[in-house]
């Protein structure tokens, strides 16, 4: 049986070359990176991986390329969510055969207000076409990405439609009351902040973990937070780590977080985006780098 979910979890950059295809060396190092700075896992094909900028075969290849170079694959969470059924289902199974942990479930995202009666027929029928080897589903709710998301009573029925199945959430909405909420409603439920800024808080609430966009440049930070949130530092640790947030969080994060890594890894090629999305600037980046939470962490990750 697989081992619940907890724990830091970074949703993984994907990095590109400079024609823009996929660059699966620079990604597996990267990932190989996070782990050894504490990550339990990863979240593979997210929001800040910008997964729904990459083809079925590339997400396909992001999943396979971690397993090729020896990543167990019960560390990897996958993001499968996709508007087509046949496409999730694809991804979803595909994860399920090599023995992920789990998957991150999008919502169907381009129909707006539609009725949960028809979230709840997509993900049955995702679960249905998976057949045996589906794995545990982590519903991925950022309504103000998706413009739709998981409510409490459709998460409740989809538990009790499929007990076992339905593992958890990853909470990208904002705020802690709805982290909170949905806690509660769900005992043993493994509800994950989308971002740290909260994290302590979230814990102490019995939240599982983290899934967090900065956590690809602070895993050492965040996830001293989680082995910490009893001690007595707890509160300093989560100034550092929100400080350090605060340096990259804004309509540019993805690209900002990739500008943070090519500063690490003195790689410039950390800096590429895929379209629509675009690299920042180099007066942004300068000043980026020059923040004081940056250039304590860089200067940290660097001894």
């Amino acid at each position: 049986m697989m081992p619940a979910l907890a724990g830091l979890w970074p949703p993984v950059s994907t990095p590109f070359r400079a024609d823009g295809s996929l660059d699966e060396k620079r990604l597996v190092q990267h990932s190989r990176t996070l782990l050894a700075d504490g990550a339990h896992g990863l979240a593979i094909l997210g929001t800040t991986s910008e997964a729904n900028s990459l083809t079925l075969a590339e997400r396909r290849r992001v999943i396979d390329a971690h397993v090729e170079a020896g990543i167990e694959p019960a560390r990897l969470l996958p993001g499968t969510g996709a508007c087509a059924i046949d496409d999730a289902v694809a991804l979803t199974r595909h994860a399920g055969e090599i023995g992920a942990a789990g998957v991150l479930l999008l919502p169907p995202f381009y129909y707006k207000n539609v009725p949960e009666d028809g979230l709840f027929a997509f993900v049955a029928a995702v679960i249905e076409h998976c057949g045996p080897r589906v794995p545990r589903i982590m519903l991925y709710h950022i309504p103000q990405m998706a413009g739709i998301g998981w409510s409490l009573d459709l998460v409740g029925r989809l538990r009790a439609a499929f007990p076992g199945l339905i593992a958890g959430l990853k909470d990208s909405a904002g705020a802690f009351e709805h982290t909170k909420a949905m806690i509660d409603a769900f005992p043993g439920f493994a509800v994950f902040p989308g971002a740290e800024v909260y994290l302590v808080k979230a814990l102490q609430s019995g939240a599982a973990g983290c899934i967090s966009a900065s956590a690809n440049i602070n895993a050492r930070g965040i996830r001293g937070i989680y082995d910490h949130w009893k001690h007595g530092d707890a509160a300093q640790r989560q100034e550092a780590a929100n400080a350090i947030r605060r340096a990259v969080e804004g309509p540019t994060m993805i690209a900002s977080v990739k500008a943070v890594l090519a500063a690490r890894y003195g790689d410039p090629g950390w800096l590429v985006m895929r379209p629509p999305l675009v690299r920042v600037n180099e007066e942004a980046r300068a000043a980026l780098v020059a923040n004081p939470a940056i250039a304590g962490l860089l200067e940290a990750v660097a001894a």
